[in-house]
C-alpha cells in the first residue's frame, strides 16, 4: 500500500532539500547522489524513496542505472503555494524600508 506522503514534510528535511538541489540541474544516479553525503547509502536511498513517493523526483531507467531527476510540475505546486507569503513579506519589508527612510530623513 502506497501511502501518499506530505510534500512539505518531505522538504522539511535538510538532506532531502540538498538532494533536490543536486538533481535540479542534471539527472543523477543514487550512487552519485549518495557520494555527496557522509551517511550510509541506504539512508540516502530512503530519502530518495520519500522524494519519489511525493513526486518531487522522477525515476528513469537507463541501462542498469536508475537516474533521478526533478519533477518541475511538483516543484511549481510548492512555489505557487509559497508565492502569496513571499509577496506579503516583500510588501511588509518595502513598507518598513519606506518608514525607516522617512525616519532617517527627519533626523
Amino acid at each position: 500500500m502506497n501511502l501518499r506522503r506530505d510534500v512539505f514534510q518531505a522538504i522539511a528535511d535538510p538532506t532531502r532539500r540538498t538532494i533536490l538541489l543536486l538533481v535540479a540541474s542534471q539527472s543523477m544516479t543514487a550512487g552519485a547522489i549518495a557520494s555527496n553525503f557522509e551517511t550510509a547509502r541506504p539512508t540516502v536511498s530512503k530519502h530518495l524513496q520519500i522524494l519519489v513517493e511525493c513526486e518531487l523526483l522522477e525515476q528513469e531507467q537507463n541501462g542498469r542505472e536508475i537516474y533521478y531527476r526533478l519533477n518541475p510540475e511538483k516543484i511549481k505546486v510548492i512555489a505557487d503555494f509559497i508565492e502569496p507569503f513571499r509577496t506579503m513579506w516583500d510588501d511588509r519589508f518595502n513598507k518598513l524600508e519606506a518608514l525607516m527612510k522617512g525616519y532617517q530623513s527627519k533626523e
